[in-house]
């Protein structure tokens, strides 16, 4: 059987090709019914999990949704009862935290968490702090239990703020939030479209994660509030999820567009400029309308628009993280299968991480569920072993041009020692150093 696709010899059984992903059942050489990193579900989907998360999202994927249900849960009871310390530190940094164990489990910093979560972390988060407590500063103060960027409970909005609040802090901000993965993507080992989106993302958490602990700063310290469920839960649920998942996925998008499909970053290409406008757009599109909803006179009631108003902008980042994948992915494939596949080697036989079926030679995808082979967890690198395998097999060349004895031990070998004993034995070195002799 042949790929109608990539003309690639195919088994009779295959449901997918293994080289460019088709789905062999289907006439849709796009394959929009099953999307490339979890086939089982279709590319037009709001699966929040497989889409911000796709290394490994078909082992566990109800680990992180169990998560973040959790946490969410935690924060909401806390809001309930008013404890807005604790609903405000659980809100701003569970995202985080979880998106943290998810890079974790799939060893997504390749052995390298100190570099990673300095730049896609800490950086940003840095940063963030310096620019929300400059511009908050600019815009002035602004009621105690306002729950949006600079809400008045009454009155009129005002252009000098609008434009603060809905221009300056989504375009700052945003390159703010590109620092740290583009410096990150331009590395080798972290030059996958995977990558890119993933360092993006961490990126766009981390910068929500501070920026609320800094504008609800009154909040956080000011101890048990008021009863007041509906504002206090709707505010959590706002700007400890909603926002966090809206600049995430918007600068993911942007960052993914610089790592590209092939080998190697793209870089600063139009597909980058116009991901990093589209990130841009986003924000700006949901700070101006939780401003202007701001205004409508009830606080809660405004907090509730902007949910809604911020779920319809989630959405759409969603679809559109979600079509880059998959065509991503899948051009990748294509791209991949017009180079010549070096004939199988004999290596260990691989299996698929989501039907554990085995992998064909040089696959790029699975052809039994169709899993883009891609999204596995990286392996880790065992450097240690690496290393003294290397020095090994080093010294095995050296000898054999050289027929003299040589040490496994650094500096013992014979020729430190020309016209001493090869090896000298411990006790009567022992015994030279107490006599002062060399």
């Amino acid at each position: 059987m042949e790929c109608p696709r990539c003309r690639s010899d195919l088994t009779e059984v295959a449901h997918f090709c293994h080289v460019c992903g088709q789905d062999l059942r289907s006439a849709d050489l796009a394959r929009r019914k099953s999307f490339a990193a979890k086939p089982d579900e279709p590319v037009t989907s709001f699966a929040l999990v497989s889409t911000i998360m796709p290394r490994g999202a078909g082992q566990r994927p109800q680990t992180y949704r169990i998560a973040l249900a959790l946490a969410l849960v935690v924060a909401l009871i806390a809001a309930i009862f008013g404890a807005m310390p604790i609903a405000v530190l659980v809100a701003a940094f569970a995202v985080p935290i979880v998106y943290i164990v998810y890079l974790y489990d799939v060893n997504m910093w390749e052995d390298e968490p100190l570099p990673v979560a300095a730049l896609a972390f800490g950086l940003t988060g840095v940063l963030a702090i310096g620019f929300t407590t400059l511009w908050t500063f600019l815009r002035g103060p602004v009621p105690f239990s306002s729950p949006t960027f600079d809400g008045a409970l009454d009155g009129a909005p005002s252009v000098g703020t609008f434009l603060i609040v809905a221009l300056l802090v989504p375009i700052v901000g945003e390159a703010i939030r590109q620092i740290g993965p583009v410096i990150l993507a331009s590395r080798p080992e972290f030059d996958d479209l995977m990558d890119g989106l993933t360092f993006g993302v961490i990126s766009g958490v981390a910068y929500a994660s501070f920026d609320t602990i800094v504008r609800h700063w009154d909040l956080l310290t000011g101890g048990v509030q008021e009863s007041n469920p509906g504002l206090w839960v709707s505010l959590i649920f706002l700007e400890g999820f909603i926002k966090p998942l809206i600049t995430g996925t918007a600068t993911g998008i942007a960052c993914a567009e610089f790592s590209g499909l092939g080998r190697g970053y793209d870089g600063f290409t139009p597909r980058y400029f116009r991901g990093v406008a589209e990130a841009v757009l986003a924000n700006i599109a949901y700070q101006a309308g939780t401003y202007l909803f701001s205004y409508v006179g009830s606080a809660t009631l405004g907090v509730l628009l902007s949910i809604a108003w911020g779920l319809i902008i989630l959405a759409i980042l969603i679809l559109r993280v979600r079509n880059i994948l998959h065509v991503g992915l899948m051009e990748a494939a294509l791209t991949r299968s017009a180079r010549e596949v070096r004939p199988d080697t004999g290596a260990e036989t691989q299996f698929c991480a989501q039907c554990e079926m085995p992998l064909q030679p040089n696959a790029a995808f699975c052809n039994a569920c169709g899993m883009a082979v891609r999204v596995r967890p990286k392996a880790v690198k065992p450097r240690a072993v690496a290393t003294i395998g290397a020095r090994a097999a080093s010294q095995e060349e050296e000898s054999r041009g050289d027929d003299r004895e040589t040490s496994i031990i650094p500096g013992m070998d014979e020729a430190d020692y020309e016209g001493r004993e090869a090896y000298p034995d411990p006790d009567r070195a022992a015994d030279a150093d107490e006599e002062g002799r060399p």
